[in-house]
């Protein structure tokens, strides 16, 4: 249930104290959920203490649950705006590279312990296994979705990236898409409608689906077969997309093992022309 019609709803049943962290909760949900509880308390003048027994009397076990819910609910609402405002004063205006280089540190830990292995290895199979490959990201996902193909692109013939230049188009890209194939669709907060209703298609056509995407919460996660959750949270006008790149960079290298014969041999062919036409610079520096 959303936090915060829980908090609306229980709103007759709190003390004094705790009906001033709802108000603010309600109408500042974007910064409460950034907040630590003894700030939350100074910001609307009442104890720490308060703060912890509101969480408590909400159903949590205690102000960091709170705190994770309401991250959670913030995923797809934030506009770019409030984004901005919250980077800003989590960030601060000193070692802004050693901040954010760290938080992305932080999101690949997450990602690691907290993917699904399974899931995982049932995503490469299906990849390789598939009779055409289906590839779709919106907006900053695009550049996911771009370098995924790049590199299937060399591992299969059968390889298509979805365009999203209208929302007709995509579905005439998918129309023929069937139950031998498999849609890989990349999106994350605040989440593409586009991206979600091609997966819902395709699977209504009967093909498999596999989400990569930053919860299995996510409207992504719905009609897909299989979900990769990599940690995208940082709230911030720009994605970071370090965690989902790497799971990509890890599905190319399981797939590149398993098709390991089969692509020295391709590969062998790809050198040859690009010495032929001299793709890489060779010149010594």
């Amino acid at each position: 249930m959303d936090i915060l019609k829980t908090i609306e709803e229980s709103m007759k049943s709190f003390s004094k104290g705790q009906r001033a962290i709802a108000r603010y909760m309600l109408e500042h949900y974007d910064k409460a959920a950034y907040m630590t509880a003894l700030r939350l308390g100074s910001e609307v003048n009442v104890s720490e203490s308060t703060v912890v027994r509101f969480a408590i009397e909400l159903g949590f076990e205690g102000y960091p649950e709170l705190q994770k819910s309401l991250r959670e609910l913030i995923r797809s609402r934030l506009t770019t705006l409030q984004r901005i405002e919250i980077a800003n004063d989590r960030i601060g205006d000193d070692e802004v590279l050693e901040k954010v280089v760290n938080y992305d540190i932080e999101k690949l830990k997450i990602t690691l312990e907290s993917v699904d292995k399974a899931a995982f290895e049932k995503a490469v199979d299906t990849v390789i296994s598939a009779k055409r490959i289906f590839i779709m990201g919106v907006r900053s996902s695009a550049s996911l979705a771009q370098f995924m193909n790049f590199y299937f692109t060399m591992m299969f013939d059968n390889v298509k990236l979805v365009s999203t230049t209208s929302r007709s188009e995509v579905f005439e890209q998918l129309f023929r898409i069937g139950p031998d194939d498999v849609m890989i669709g990349i999106t994350f907060p605040r989440y593409s409608k586009r991206v979600t209703d091609a997966l819902e298609f395709a699977s209504s056509k009967g093909a498999k689906t596999i989400a990569l995407t930053d919860s299995n919460d996510s409207p992504a996660a719905e009609n897909a077969d299989c979900v990769l959750v990599a940690r995208s949270d940082m709230a911030s006008f720009a994605d970071s997309l370090v965690a989902p790149l790497s799971i990509i960079n890890a599905m190319t290298v399981a797939i590149g093992k398993k098709k390991e014969k089969e692509l020295t041999d391709t590969f062998n062919e790809f050198e040859s022309i690009w010495e032929q036409y001299e793709v890489y610079d060779k010149s010594s520096r």
